[in-house]
């Protein structure tokens, strides 16, 4: 599977990069059908006490479906093992949904 990750305003450094790369990879076990792969790092401004500035935004692509989460951190590791989560659960629901059909 191709992972393109892109870092907004900052340059992410490679160890950051094979952490994404590790926990993206592992998708492919609930659905060998995924084609790509784009992980976008953004920082936002912590407004108050809202320390969840890290931002990731990953979208899985797949034969005839797409994949989308959004989750924020206060680091890029933590925000991406829950993003990577979130298309886990919408990888399997689908896989149940078209079970289902047959």
């Amino acid at each position: 599977m191709d992972i393109k990750i892109t870092s907004i305003h900052f340059n992410a450094d490679e160890k950051l990069e094979d952490f994404i790369k590790d926990k993206v990879d592992k998708l492919v076990l609930f659905d060998e059908d995924l084609l790509s792969t784009e992980v976008n790092l953004t920082l936002e401004k912590p407004v108050g006490k809202n320390f969840d500035s890290k931002v990731v935004k990953v979208k899985v692509k797949a034969k005839g479906h797409e994949y989308f989460a959004e989750k924020k951190s206060e680091t890029f590791e933590a925000a991406t093992v829950d993003a990577v989560d979130a298309i886990e659960i919408q990888v399997k629901k689908r896989k149940e949904k078209l079970q289902k059909k047959k």
